[in-house]
């Protein structure tokens, strides 16, 4: 049978005050006429559908929207989604009457029923094209440090083995309800070992760092575990079948490189077969100015002068996001005015303008380490702090502007 593994949607997102909307309606088509042309039997969404707790409107239409497209067109294909540290859990549970009820199944939360944890809930079936269960899925959410069980003190970190407690309790169960030639899936939206986190847009999650889960919390009679949380697709620990699918659009200019992608997965019988990566078109292009590091400015305008010009047919959400980086041996009051004027016309949005000082960059303290701060001067304090930003000395000009503005200063003082 056939599985294709997506997570980290973000629905609702904004890269620096920019509506994604357009961009995620794009993605949810594909994915739809993906789903369809691969003939997949289970959709399977580890985590992160909304990007905040408290969604917008137009986040959760199309969130609903694509599960009333799904099944329309695919009425046999099982979907399997679970909550991750973006979401809401009880948001994503609420509709669960009804999800039910059309087949979908979502897990926002770690379910519990009378201080037990909910297995039935946990533990969902997949179907093959014939209708048949080929697989039990182990569909944990999110987990937070208050669902994990206690622990005794001697059996190492908390957190970590109240995370095993739980995928061990669930894993069993799921294993004494398959049958003979059932494979035994899991899924997770968790930080694990040995992964690589985006730059800018993702949080070690649980208790930081010090609790990354180890990969051996997923047996090697798990033929899959579908992971999210990461927003680069990757391998973990070097299993081909513990995989995080990363996330179907760059959330931050950092990831503008990566390959974005949603992952295919073939299970024969109980044992993983294949995994696929499909790549997500890019919709709208990311573009940054210098490529690398930053430029003078003198430079980064000539470059901008060359980029191409707007499009009058091209739509304003598939204009490319531009990122320019100016390196700053002075202050440049009218950075942004000269950037703006030479992209006018341009098919790039400018999103981000971000200066690169060149100065020392040091504490004030390190200009002239001998001495405390009583006994330095207004001034030497003032170019102290100049220096830490720029490479360059301050301008007769600023010295000047700022001699006036201590004079103002200490004339009213009493």
């Amino acid at each position: 049978m056939r599985l294709l593994h997506t997570s980290d949607w973000h629905l609702g997102h904004t890269l620096y005050d920019v509506s994604r909307d357009a961009e995620h309606a794009a993605f949810l088509d594909w994915l739809l006429e993906t789903l369809e042309a691969q003939s997949v039997d289970a959709l399977l969404v580890a985590g992160d559908i909304f990007d905040t707790a408290n969604p917008s409107a137009e986040a959760q239409a199309a969130w609903y929207q694509f599960v009333a497209k799904a099944r329309r067109r695919m009425p046999r294909l099982d979907v399997v989604v679970i909550g991750g540290n973006h979401d809401s859990a009880a948001r994503l549970d609420a509709p669960d009457p009804l999800f039910a009820a059309l087949g979908v199944h979502v897990v926002g939360g770690l379910p519990r029923t009378r201080g037990a944890m909910d297995q039935e809930r946990l533990l969902v079936p997949l179907h093959d094209a014939k209708g048949r269960v080929g697989a039990w899925v182990a569909a944990v959410p999110y987990l937070r440090p208050s669902d994990l069980p206690p622990v005794p003190g001697d059996m190492g970190d908390r957190l970590v083995e109240g995370v095993r407690a739980v995928y061990a309790e669930v894993l069993s169960a799921a294993r004494r309800r398959r049958q003979a030639g059932q494979a035994l899936v899991a899924m997770g939206h968790c930080y694990m070992t040995g992964t690589e986190l985006s730059a800018l847009s993702e949080r070690k999650i649980l208790g930081g760092n010090q609790h990354a889960l180890p990969v051996d919390l997923f047996p090697d009679d798990v033929a899959y575990a579908a992971l999210g949380h990461l927003h680069k697709a990757q391998r973990v620990g070097g299993r081909e079948g513990v995989r995080y699918s990363g996330s179907p659009l760059p959330l931050s200019l950092s990831e503008a490189g990566y390959r974005h992608q949603v992952l295919l997965v073939e299970l024969e019988g109980d044992a993983l077969r294949e995994v696929q990566s499909l790549p997500v078109p890019r919709t709208t292009d990311m573009v940054r100015v210098p490529s690398r590091d930053a430029a003078p400015l003198d430079a980064v305008l000539t470059q901008l002068e060359g980029l191409p010009a707007h499009d009058a047919d091209t739509l304003e959400w598939r204009r490319p996001y531009l990122e320019v980086c100016v390196s700053l041996p002075r202050p440049e009051p009218a950075l942004r005015q000269k950037v703006e004027k030479v992209l006018e016309g341009k098919a790039a949005r400018l999103v981000k303008l971000t200066p690169a000082y060149t100065g020392t960059g040091g504490a004030l303290a390190e200009v002239q380490p001998g001495l405390s701060l009583k006994e330095r001067t207004p001034e030497d304090v003032f170019r102290a702090r100049y220096a830490r930003d720029f490479e360059e000395p301050p301008a007769l000009a600023l010295l000047e502007a700022f001699h006036t503005l201590l004079t103002d200063v200490q004339e009213e003082s009493p």
